[in-house]
Order: C-alpha cells, then structure tokens, then sequence
C-alpha cells in the first residue's frame, strides 16, 4: 500500500504568499501527467522527505488532495544551494496498470576478486533504463561483482531482472570492467620526468 502524502490546493501565488507557505515549513509543488490537468499545489516538507525516504526516490505515493487520492511519483524537484531546503518539486500522476519507462541508478556490490589481486574496477554506465509498471520500479538495479576477476567485464545483459521489470537499453553497453595494475615506472617512482632538449634557435 502506498503511503499517503497530504497536500493543498495553491490558490494564491503572491511572493507574500510563498514566503510565508515557506516559513510555516511548507513548499509549492505541481502535479501533473496521466491525462490530467497540472494542478499547483504545497505540501509539508519535513512529510515530503519522510515520505521519499521511506519509499525511495521511484517509488509511488498516495497524494491526497483534499479528500482525493491521486498516485503519484516525484519528477524533478529544486532545492536552496545554501540552506539545502526544497524549493519547488513535480509530481508525475501514474496510472498503476499501465507500464512506465524510468532511469534507475546502478548499484556494483560486493569487493571484486580482481580488485582484491591489485586491480581496479571502473564502473562506465552509472543508470539504465527499465521499463516497469509504477510498483514494480526497483530503487536500484544490484550486481554483484564479487566473481569479477582481473579483465572481466560486465554488460547489460548481465544485469539482473527479477520480471518485475525490464531493461530497455542496448544488452551489448558496458557496465563495468576490471582493469589490471597500473604498472609505475622506474622514473615515476623516483619522480624523475624527461625533459626535450632545447632547440638551438642560433644559425
């Protein structure tokens, strides 16, 4: 059951107004998506917070505007450079049956072999896209690389997919490799460098 996030029509949009919705620990936000109209609203930012963290930044919300429930998940949203705040968030309408296509962050778990030999693991693709109906969006996608020796690499089509949803990028992308030993030279190690004669420019 999602969990349920209280918010507010926003009917006044005077800079008194917002400076005030702020004092009082509140932001302004606009839901929209779903075939529905955006509608401007705010909502309580210590709740908004306790919400995301506890269903994760895809997962799905109970948006209850006043008396009505709309499911919901959190677009882009803006917070102060300075004070760390939320300044402003979009919340994207869902339909719960119907699939959605999202960016999920990729998680490399586990200490490579490779990396335990000296070698260094170097991780290129950092998000992938899924395809998923909005309850079955994963926070992350995991890998385990424990197996992982020195001159493995990890591709897309490695990555794991319970079913409850599917990765929609090229298979053939690579994640993630494990790379040899950076072998030093004698001259780094001594910190000693070349330096190019200079160039007689008299005749």
């Amino acid at each position: 059951m999602a969990m349920t996030l209280q918010a507010a029509q926003r009917e006044e949009f005077k800079r008194s107004e917002l400076r005030r919705l702020r004092k009082e620990g509140k932001f302004p936000a606009v839901v929209y998506g779903n075939n529905k109209p955006t509608s401007p609203i705010y909502i309580d930012e210590s709740e908004f917070l306790k919400a995301i963290k506890q269903v994760g930044r895809n997962g799905v919300l109970s948006l209850d505007l006043s008396g009505k429930k709309t499911s919901v998940m959190l677009g882009e949203y803006q917070k102060d450079s300075l004070k760390g705040n939320i300044i402003h968030a979009d919340l994207l309408a869902v339909n719960m049956s119907e699939e959605m296509e999202v960016d999920v962050r990729i998680d490399l778990i586990g200490e490579s072999a490779g990396v335990k030999d000296g070698g260094i693991i170097q991780q290129s693709l950092h998000n992938v896209t899924i395809s998923a109906k909005p309850d079955g969006i994963p926070a992350s996608v995991e890998y385990d690389v424990s197996n992982l020796q020195i001159g493995d690499t990890i591709i897309v089509a490695d990555l794991n997919q319970d079913g409850s949803f599917r990765i929609t990028e090229d298979e053939d992308v690579v994640v993630a490799s494990v790379l040899p030993p950076r072998v030093v030279s004698d001259s780094e190690e001594s910190g000693e460098t070349e330096t190019a004669p200079l160039e007689n420019s008299a005749e």
